[in-house]
């Protein structure tokens, strides 16, 4: 029996160790904050807390292998695509990788306590972007490979990117470990915190951005300041009416999205053997089917919009070669515009390892996960499933396009800056898996002293050599023809 299958089932015993009692009403008494904290302290015989540093590469081992098998349900020419963005650096090699490194956590300890995970929690996932109030929120601001499962899972992917980050830009050993140490203490602190809470408390808190960004303005190299500031500025900015501006253009007296292969390429130019009327009519009802998802007076506000023009478009790294769509719509005349983005869904990279989703709908199982994660989340948010032209069914999540979305440029950041990143980023992840998970349980586990953070900072270091090694093994990959890479400029 493997690690993983070891702490986990003897976690789910421990679990299982504290009986539920039916109440005179007939309704199931929950466990006491006493027996929940036994729990998590009890949940160190399965996984001592120094024992979240080990990591050892499992026989047979094949990240490569890993990465190329799942071009399988990608858009062929778009996979080259994504191994050209993967190849950039160590970091955005990382980025792209969460498959293997799924796989690589499912052989670590884990004490058993699950949560709703990020699944792909690396600290680029982390961003801030318009509330439906319209305040600049900070959150996990991606969640294709939401799931439950072991909540060690999303620290060790998240202190382990700042670690491999932090190489990328140069920084000291001393610094590296540092950041991660910040990102793991974050956590720890965060959760402790939350327990202390009514859930109530904790199910709205939300991290207060202006301050945290004025304190990261400080730590910004001093002559890349001004880029930084320009790209606050353009944040506020990032909405449909400036996407109408940057991605549209008017062809004939109609607004059209500009085609800019590979990034963006109308839909006409997709499928040019399909007539274009055709598509639309497939389109309208795929966009009804939509709409369903949603709550009732957001379709009444969607209804107000009609359908423009459609084109794919190349999003992100590791999801390079699902498919996505960009849906310019319109409330009057070419000047009320909204931009919608739907992308694929496909099973979560950690379903092999933590179990399949419950949800038939891979949208639905990205909604619901971004909805039980997130403070707040985009009032377009929805799904669907799609019957695509080339007869197979494809399952689609929707949501706003450039809704005031912010990603700290983590090449311009000091390492004491980055530090400081890694805490918030850190303090958003326990917020997120505190509304999921039991919190007391975990402060319990995780407790008062540095002995987590140091084993999680430890685990960082050994995996970012091994990140390492993968990305020069997919280098050699590329060079050897294993591989297609398309670099772009």
């Amino acid at each position: 029996m493997s690690v993983k299958t070891d702490t986990v089932a003897a976690a789910k015993a421990s679990a299982q160790a504290v009986p539920r009692q039916a109440s005179r009403a007939g309704t199931v008494e929950r466990p006491s904050r006493a027996d929940r904290a036994a729990l998590g302290r009890d949940a160190r015989t399965v996984a001592p807390l120094e024992s979240q540093a080990e990591f050892q590469p499992g026989p047979g081992r094949d990240p490569v292998g890993l990465l190329l098998g799942q071009a399988a349900s990608r858009v062929p020419e778009l996979v080259p695509v994504r191994h050209g963005r993967m190849l950039v650096s160590p970091f955005t090699f990382y980025r792209g990788a969460a498959l293997p490194m799924a796989a690589d956590l499912a052989g670590t300890p884990a004490a058993g306590l699950r949560v709703q995970l990020c699944g792909d929690a690396h600290l680029s996932n982390f961003g801030a972007f318009a509330s439906p109030e319209r305040n600049l929120v900070f959150d996990v601001n991606d969640f294709d490979e939401t799931l439950p499962g072991p909540f060690e899972w999303d620290v060790k992917r998240l202190a382990a990117s700042l670690t491999v980050a932090g190489r990328d830009n140069g920084f000291p050993a001393k610094a590296c470990r540092k950041m991660a140490l910040a990102a793991a203490e974050g956590y720890r602190t965060a959760m402790r915190g939350f327990a202390e809470q009514p859930f109530l408390d904790v199910w709205y808190a939300h991290l207060d951005v202006e301050p945290a960004i004025r304190e990261l303005r400080s730590q910004i190299k001093a002559k890349r300041l001004k880029a930084f500031e320009k790209l606050l500025a353009k944040a506020h900015t990032k909405d449909s009416t400036s996407a109408l501006g940057k991605l549209t253009a008017e062809v004939d007296g109609q607004r059209r999205i500009i085609s800019d292969p590979p990034t963006i390429v109308p839909i006409e130019e997709v499928f040019a053997d399909i007539q274009a009327d055709e598509i639309y009519e497939q389109l309208r009802s795929v966009l009804s089917k939509y709409r369903r998802s949603l709550q009732t007076d957001r379709r009444h506000l969607l209804n107000e919009f009609t359908l423009v023009h459609v084109a794919r478009k190349v999003v992100g790294v590791g999801s390079v070669g699902t498919r996505a769509w960009i849906a310019l719509m319109d409330a009057a005349d070419g000047v009320e515009p909204l931009v919608l983005q739907a992308k694929e869904a496909q099973p979560s990279v950690l379903a092999e390892y933590a179990g399949r989703s419950q949800y038939k709908n891979e949208g639905e199982r990205v909604v619901a996960g971004q909805h039980l994660m997130q403070a707040q989340s985009d009032i377009f948010l929805g799904w669907t499933r799609v019957a695509a032209p080339d007869g197979a069914d494809r399952d689609f999540y929707v949501r706003q396009l450039r809704d005031w979305k912010f990603s700290v440029p983590i090449e311009l950041m000091l390492p004491v800056g980055l530090t400081q990143y890694a805490r918030m980023c850190g303090w958003t992840l326990a917020r997120a898996h505190a509304r999921s998970g039991d919190r007391i349980a975990l402060a319990a586990y995780l407790g008062g002293s540095a002995r987590f953070d140091n084993a999680i900072a430890d685990f960082a270091e050994t995996y970012a050599d091994q990140n390492g090694l993968d990305y020069a093994a997919f280098q050699a990959a590329v060079k050897s023809g294993k591989a297609e890479a398309i670099t772009e400029i």
